[in-house]
């Protein structure tokens, strides 16, 4: 048996709020507040286990679960995955990622769905992640000067 050092009276401990309902499918921006990473079950893949909170427009406090799959054994998984990678990058101009914790902070308009789930009921689920519009802006190489256009010259186009 073992003691609680304070005891607890029913009276005193709040009820439910009901703030594990899943929030509505729809847009919402979110803080990248926490990004992990783990190993797959399989041992056979990577991937950054995110925690982001809602900032907007409604259900701000709320807390949304993601994978990010940056490598995977399945092709197409690794991909998708490599692109949130890149959202992720982008929400926080980072270039160059070597640390999990470059992540933190990031601002990102998510897609929600709700999924359903016969042992565990309905759950949120992050279906997309995209940097937001007022995030710090990844610049992008900068391309080789045009050729300068001698007087009088046309367009090849224009013949």
């Amino acid at each position: 048996m073992a003691f609680l050092e304070q005891p607890f009276s029913i009276d005193d401990v709040p009820e439910s709020t009901g703030d594990l309902d899943p929030i509505p499918a729809g847009n919402y921006q979110v803080r990248v507040v926490s990004a992990e990473p783990k190993t797959t079950k399989a041992g056979t893949g990577e991937y950054l286990a995110c925690r982001l909170d809602v900032i907007g427009p409604t259900h701000q406090g709320r807390v949304l679960w993601c994978n990010v799959n940056y490598r995977n054994p399945n092709p197409t998984a690794q991909t998708i995955g490599q692109q949130q990678l890149g959202e992720l990058m982008r929400a926080n101009g980072v270039r160059l990622l070597e640390d999990s914790d470059q992540l933190i902070g990031g601002v990102l308009t998510v897609t929600v769905a709700i999924s359903r789930d016969e042992r565990y009921g309905d759950r949120n689920e992050v279906k997309k992640l995209k940097a937001a519009n007022n995030t710090p802006a990844v610049a992008a190489p900068s391309a080789p000067p045009a050729a300068e256009k001698s007087a009088g010259s046309r367009p090849p186009w224009k013949k």
